[in-house]
């Protein structure tokens, strides 16, 4: 499958370009940026062209799928017109930043037949895999509460940068469409969302400590359908904060801290911490299962109820913090079992 890197724009521009020159069913064939210094730079690095003009890179019939990497608030048009010349699409989340737009985007993959698929990397991940085992097995009972923290200090500032080391276009909230929910925060917000089920509605605080145009540090509390709670913390600001997991249940609770996993559960034959022996093997990257719907057609395990409810949660975050309230989803054309 030959494809086009669209724009250097996004700090993981380079990894993914790093996992498709690895995937031997990828080429990387040209290179397109916003940027034209920054991409044929980028294009020579990798060896290949670089192409000014967007429109004849979607017109390439050598083309047959594009990395999307650029500013959050390009997905819409871009993608969208990626699919009407029946391109598949691998991009960076979140997809886009209202409901609306997801939809938008879907129905234009739909009627063109390609493959989307939004990069959300915890859910291929063992830890994860765990969770939703031991949740799905009821070895916890009734989940009453999730909590999940991912945090760094990106926007610490330093001597050598008074912003931190985050890039600086992080700050551009017309860009990015918000700072520390919308981008860090999004992994706690899609594992809650599978952990804990559909949500009912959601309190949020964006906070900017230094006022850099954007939150960067954030809360959001979560009420699921299940009648289950969810606190979902995030934030650019933090040193040593290791990603957190917890799950509190009728029955027991699992607590992840990095690569520390422990469980209690009325299910096991002691009430002591147990620590698993064997944990899942880690699944297929979203990169690889991109490539395999297209080849063969299988199932992604990322799933477009994923990529629209991560965006629902943050449209819903972000009105909650500007408004001062309590937001149903069912206010964003999320459909729910209430």
């Amino acid at each position: 499958m030959n494809v086009a890197l669209l724009s250097k724009w996004h700090v993981h521009a380079v990894d993914y370009a790093r996992e498709a020159q690895e995937n031997e069913s990828i080429s990387i064939k040209m290179v397109w940026d916003e940027n034209p210094e920054r991409g044929r730079e980028w294009a020579e690095e990798l060896g290949v062209s670089f192409q000014p003009d967007l429109k004849k890179v979607f017109e390439s019939s050598e083309i047959d799928g594009v990395i999307v990497t650029t500013a959050t608030n390009r997905h819409k048009d871009i993608i969208i017109t990626a699919a009407n010349h029946g391109k598949h699409i691998f991009t960076e989340k979140v997809l886009a930043f209202t409901v609306q737009e997801c939809e938008e985007i879907f129905y234009a993959v739909e009627k063109n037949n390609v493959q989307l698929m939004v990069n959300l990397p915890r859910l291929t991940e063992t830890f994860y895999l765990y969770a939703q085992e031991v949740v799905d097995k009821g070895l916890l009972g009734d989940i009453t509460y999730i909590r999940c923290r991912v945090a760094h200090n990106g926007s610490v500032p330093t001597k050598e940068n008074p912003k931190g080391w985050l890039p600086e276009h992080f700050y551009h909230k017309e860009e990015c469409g918000g700072g520390a929910l919308i981008d860090l925060g999004a992994h706690p917000i899609y594992l809650t969302n599978r952990l804990g089920g559909k949500v009912k509605a959601v309190t949020g605080k964006l906070n900017e400590l230094y006022h850099l145009g954007v939150d960067d540090n954030a809360v959001v509390m979560v009420e699921f359908e299940s009648g289950a709670m969810g606190m979902i913390e995030t934030g650019f600001l933090s040193y040593g904060s290791p990603q957190q997991l917890e799950l509190y249940g009728t029955e027991g609770t699992l607590m992840i801290e990095g690569e520390n996993i422990r469980i209690k559960s009325k299910h096991f034959n002691t009430d002591e911490w147990v620590t698993p022996e064997e944990l899942p093997e880690p699944i297929y990257s979203a990169m690889e299962q991109w490539v395999q719907a297209i080849q063969t057609g299988n199932k992604p395990s990322i799933t477009k109820e994923d990529i629209l409810n991560l965006t629902a949660i943050n449209e819903a975050a972000a009105t909650s913090n500007s408004e001062g309230r309590r937001v149903l989803l069912s206010e964003l054309g999320i459909k729910q079992g209430i």
